[in-house]
């Protein structure tokens, strides 16, 4: 019989939803080679086996996050972090956090940041292009809210882009007027003259990036991940910077790669020229599905329903793309054999990309494809049946439950947001459902998307569907199994039984007996992947 190379034992480790709990588990090479009784285990042990003894602690498959973008993430590290948790609660400290950047910037340079919250600042507003004016005369300014779908530029920014008084709002994008004057704001693809302006990081700068990311990532016990967007920014050469990283051995985790196949964004001919198809890859990075974008977010107020938002009875969102447009992203894709990802989070967004769906699978039947839908924040009710009969994954994140919740409340009501993200209602149907940040819209932290899967309440304790609570083991099963699932790789890693990658997060807490609000003060404080430690706290 062979011998472990490491034993993780004394500890309460969670295999999976069907197999429970076991005391020990045995490693050989990156491979799990058994779970069991701590001395069924250490029965195995042979003179060279390292022993860790997790003290009691909670080991559970290592963690995967099924919709992140790690290049960005690794990029925002290094940007002006405007999070409420960074303790950004105002449009003044927005303001001071710009104006201390400036001073370490020569004049031209762009200041960029992200991750300001409209609905957590005291004003309960958006900075203005004037007030980032005031700070940056020299300095062109670029602010992304947290869902990524809304920024703010300042007069400098706006001028580089050539956005004026005079200039229309494009389709599928919005610019923000205040008494008939530019505010500075720019949603959905308004955005795009500004960002094509914005210096292009080179291909050694992604790169970087990636590895950052991951480092990070591996902390928080996130072994994988579903890189959610390559070519979004930068085009192919982003797709190249994930190449070269891989054959640097500069990926920290393991990464599903989505490439954009967007009317404009778009690499996928390059990709499908080089043989890069979805599937095709190893155990560190492989290619995952193709995405576009028909929608915006619910927090910002661009998300695409089929009724008005609360706070604006003529808003009803943005589209991104038409039926059409749609339709025809979606058959080459498909007939090109690729998984499909796109992003729709309003139900009239998700009802176009289902009617795209079934005119592909008429066309030409794929049963395993799995194609996703990105978000799917809000659908109809009688969409359910239509996601059923064509196995189409869920892909939620419950990070917007917890850090958006009240801002749902805000601009929808209280009775819409009751029916959002129902992740009890896809598992119980027999969906694939899957958990995720969507970082660095969100923190990459998994745990409060662990207890938003288990209260279903705000940061702030709003309810959101609370009839769609999910236990502790169907909220690791999301960020474990079905994550894995959702990229075809449920047989390769997501569970700790034999045969599966060994790929485990050890945390200082147990999740299955405190109360839920002791779960975000939890600790990771070892991270395996492959059968060897590569985080420790």
């Amino acid at each position: 019989m062979t011998a472990p190379t490491r034993i993780l034992t004394n500890g309460k480790i969670w295999c999976g939803l069907a197999e429970g709990f076991a005391e020990a588990l045995a490693i050989a090479g990156d491979k799990v080679l058994a779970t069991g009784s701590a001395a069924d285990i250490a029965a195995m042990a042979g003179p060279d086996t390292d022993i860790i003894d997790l003290e009691g602690r909670l080991a559970v498959p290592g963690l995967n996050d099924a919709h992140l973008h790690l290049h960005m993430y690794g990029k925002s590290l290094v940007q002006l972090d405007l999070r409420p948790a960074a303790g950004v609660t105002s449009v003044q400290a927005i303001v001071d956090l710009v104006a201390e950047a400036v001073k370490n910037a020569k004049p031209g340079e762009w200041i960029l940041g992200r991750g300001y919250d409209h609905d957590k600042l005291d004003e309960l507003r958006h900075p203005t292009r004037r007030e980032l004016d005031a700070v940056s005369p020299e300095n062109p300014v670029f602010l992304t809210r947290t869902c990524g779908h809304t920024t703010v530029a300042n007069t400098l920014a706006l001028q580089a882009g050539g956005i004026g008084h005079n200039t229309p709002d494009p389709f599928g994008g919005k610019i923000g007027r205040t008494a008939g004057e530019l505010d500075g704001l720019l949603f959905e693809n308004a955005r795009a003259p500004i960002q094509a302006v914005i210096p292009l990081p080179t291909e050694e700068d992604l790169v970087d990036s990636i590895e950052r990311g991951g480092k990070s990532l591996l902390s928080f016990g996130i072994t994988s991940c579903m890189e959610a967007a390559i070519g979004l920014e930068v085009g192919t050469v982003e797709l190249d910077a994930y190449l070269t990283a891989r054959k640097a051995n500069r990926i920290p985790v393991r990464v599903a790669g989505t490439l954009m196949g967007d009317a404009e964004r778009n690499i996928l001919d390059y990709a499908y020229s080089k043989g890069l198809v979805t599937g095709v890859g190893d155990d560190i990075f492989r290619i995952g599905p193709v995405k576009y974008f028909t929608d915006g977010s619910a927090g910002a107020g661009t998300a695409w329903m089929s009724k008005a938002y609360e706070n604006d009875p003529t808003n009803f969102g943005v589209q991104c793309l038409t039926q059409e447009q749609t339709d025809a992203l979606t058959m080459t894709a498909h007939e090109r054999g690729y998984q499909l990802a796109p992003h729709a989070i309003g139900d009239a967004a998700i009802d176009m990309v289902l009617n795209a769906y079934e005119k592909a699978y008429a066309a030409l039947p794929a049963p395993d494809r799995r194609h996703r839908i990105e978000h799917c924040g809000w659908h109809k009710p009688e969409d359910l049946p239509r996601m059923i009969a064509m196995g189409v994954i869920p892909a939620g994140q419950p990070s917007f439950l917890y850090f958006f919740g009240e801002g749902y409340h805000t601009i929808l009501g209280h009775e819409r947001p009751q029916h959002c993200y129902p992740f009890k209602t896809w598992l119980d149907s027999g969906l694939h459902p899957s958990a995720s940040t969507d970082c660095p819209v969100t923190s990459p932290d998994p745990l409060p998307c662990i207890y938003a899967l288990v209260t279903r309440l705000s940061d702030s304790g709003k309810p959101l569907g609370l009839d769609q609570k999910l236990t502790m083991a169907e909220a690791l099963h999301l960020y474990t199994y079905e994550a894995a699932y959702g990229v075809h790789d449920e047989d390769r890693k997501g569970r700790l039984i034999p045969g599966q990658l060994a790929d485990v997060a050890v945390f200082d807490t147990d999740f299955f007996t405190v109360e839920p609000k002791a779960i975000l003060g939890a600790r990771c404080l070892m991270t395996l992947l492959g059968g060897e430690v590569v985080y420790r706290a």
